[in-house]
């Protein structure tokens, strides 16, 4: 077959497919023009899940009559004009390609006014390249869009599209994407005549929380930790969910970089990283995280659809993620409660012990002989109460069947696992004695040789001085040669070639590895878990109120080292609808 030139209808319709897959990439494409054309709202109309109809109409700077057909022609934006701009890109869209591609594949119409011009102008289109002059009509200031009949010239690419559920559910999670990115707009969103959505702009912290309450539900922002964290040039802000809020899935994962929406590998690593030492196996974490730095330092151009970002120096941005999302999870301890209501008054009473024992390893900063005198009605001590007058946990009560311990709290009852609790006490000490100071490593007997990449050897030349601090000590000994003379002294018994390996790989991917750091947790997580208190030892009163004290002041103290909760409070009108009092 000769070589020949392709029709411009053809070159749109092939372009078109990497930009307009279903319903759903059509909503995203005119949504993100609205958002870069100012609009304060938006308002979007479906029908059939998006194929037969897709309106969206918004409040925006509007296009004068002669640029419409610039609007709708390839590479053609009012965006960027330079290399220099694609290098600083601040808007959603920018390629020029969104608008022509769509028309290649459906049949488009497009209005718009200024606010100059005393009426607005309209134009369309055919699904065949073809556009009609622009006629004048009524329409306010802003632009209106409309795609009927997405695919109605591709057989091929209609026959892959799904139910009308199933394409509606694809738009629904990118209006969801969208109103979380520009809480500042108001949208509104029907499809076959049913509301959808109704958002106002949200300009208040408070209304930011409505906002995601009404897209993700109530329980994620009750169970969120807001964060908000600024270094040089990078600042992180959002929410991060707490460790016993995890999904089975990846469903409520929203990172937003510099207002745009992206699923970029590098980042979900990084948060994925902070979780690990909570987070139940499996399991994955819940945000919604907004990082905003220079666009400079970040390439948006890397795909077509612009959901993937290549960072200028993404080692510092996923150091910088990681580090800001631990921090924020170790305020996962045992939260103030409210003051005990009046004349309510938590009472510690001993636990009667017919057995002597050795006692917890647990240390506290009270007077515990207050604790001691059985069936007192003691007063809570003054030196260990919280700033509200009564410690979060309160003070216990009994110990349950050898296995909880019930303590009465201001405002009700809590419960503690007393092995869970004890667990990530523990293993947070041995975090921080192995953090205070350089690993211990153990030299081989026989110094033993490992095949890498030359990528790997070349990497692991240059992060040698890291891995000797991490315990490992290597040689390069060719280009695609290394040799491990000693290895962290507390991973005697693991595989630490393959470890290596590993780390080896992150390195070359991500230009950083906590695996090692990972692995040594691991290894402590293990012998905290074997040195803990055991469930149905018998604890005196004295030990249970110095283990509540303890989790108080430990980081993570929500979830043991598995990822399960280590409390749970009742309050007292909890307690009272399980007795069905003041029916």
């Amino acid at each position: 077959m000769p070589i020949r030139s392709l029709s411009p209808q053809l070159v749109n319709q092939i372009a078109a497919g990497e930009v307009i897959e279903r319903p759903a990439s059509v909503v995203k494409e005119l949504l993100e023009n609205s958002l870069d054309a100012g609009a304060t709202r938006i308002d979007v109309e479906l029908e059939a899940g998006g194929v037969r109809l897709i309106r969206v109409r918004d409040d925006g700077q509007g296009m004068p009559r002669d640029e419409l057909a610039m609007a709708v022609a390839r590479h053609a934006t009012s965006k960027i004009a330079s290399l220099e701009d694609l290098e600083r890109v601040a808007t959603l869209g920018f390629r020029g390609e969104a608008l022509p591609s769509i028309g290649a594949v459906a049949r488009l119409s497009l209005a718009s006014r200024t606010a100059d011009e005393e009426h607005g102008w309209r134009i369309e289109g055919d699904g065949h390249g073809h556009y009609s002059e622009p006629a004048p009509l009524p329409h306010p200031v802003g632009t209106s869009v409309e795609v009927r009949e997405l695919f109605f010239n591709t057989p091929a690419r209609r026959k892959f599209l799904r139910s009308e559920a199933t394409e509606f559910g694809h738009v629904d999670t990118v209006l969801r994407r969208l109103a979380l990115a520009r809480m500042d707009v108001a949208l509104h969103a029907r499809h076959s005549g049913r509301g959808v959505y109704a958002l106002n702009a949200a300009g208040e912290p408070r209304e930011h929380e409505q906002r995601v309450a009404a897209l993700l539900g109530p329980e994620f922002v009750r169970q969120s930790l807001h964060l908000t964290q600024a270094m040089t040039g990078l600042i992180l802000r959002g929410w991060i969910a707490r460790p016993t809020f995890s999904r089975s899935q990846p469903d409520l994962q929203y990172f937003y970089v510099n207002g745009r929406m992206v699923r970029d590998k590098l980042l979900a690593h990084a948060v994925r990283l902070a979780y690990q030492d909570v987070l139940f196996h499996g399991r994955h974490p819940a945000y919604v995280l907004y990082l905003e730095l220079d666009p400079a330092r970040v390439d948006v151009n890397a795909h077509p659809a612009k959901y993937e970002v290549r960072f200028r120096d993404g080692r510092l941005v996923h150091d910088y993620v990681f580090r800001t999302v631990e921090a924020a999870l170790k305020g996962t301890t045992p939260q103030t409660m409210a003051p005990a209501p009046a004349g309510v008054r938590p009472t510690p009473q001993a636990v009667p012990a017919n057995h002597v024992q050795r006692p917890m390893p647990l240390h506290v900063a009270e007077d515990t002989a207050a604790y001691a005198r059985p069936h007192a009605a003691a007063e809570i001590p003054a030196q260990a109460a919280a700033p509200t007058g009564v410690s979060p946990l309160g003070y216990a009560l009994a110990q349950l069947h050898g296995v909880y311990i019930l303590a009465a709290a201001a405002d009700g009852l809590v419960l503690v696992d007393m092995h869970a609790a004890h667990e990530r006490i523990t293993y947070e000490r041995m975090k921080a004695a192995l953090e205070s100071g350089q690993v211990t490593s153990q030299p081989l007997l026989v110094p033993q040789s490992l095949a890498v990449s030359r990528a790997e050897a070349d990497c692991a030349e240059l992060h040698a001085p890291e891995l000797a601090r991490s315990g490992f000590v290597i040689e390069r000994r060719g280009p695609e040669s290394l040799v491990i003379r000693e290895i962290p002294a507390l991973l005697k018994d693991e595989d630490t070639a393959q470890l290596l390996r590993d780390v080896l790989a992150d390195l070359v991917e991500h230009g950083n590895s906590r695996r090692i750091h990972a692995a040594l947790e691991h290894v402590l997580a293990t012998r905290a878990c074997h040195t803990s208190v055991r469930a149905h030892r018998r604890l005196e009163i004295t030990e249970m109120n110095a283990l509540l004290r303890e989790m108080e002041r430990t980081p993570r103290a929500d979830q043991c080292n598995h990822g399960r909760p280590t409390w749970r409070h009742l309050s007292m009108a909890e307690l009272d609808k399980l007795f069905l009092r003041g029916r």
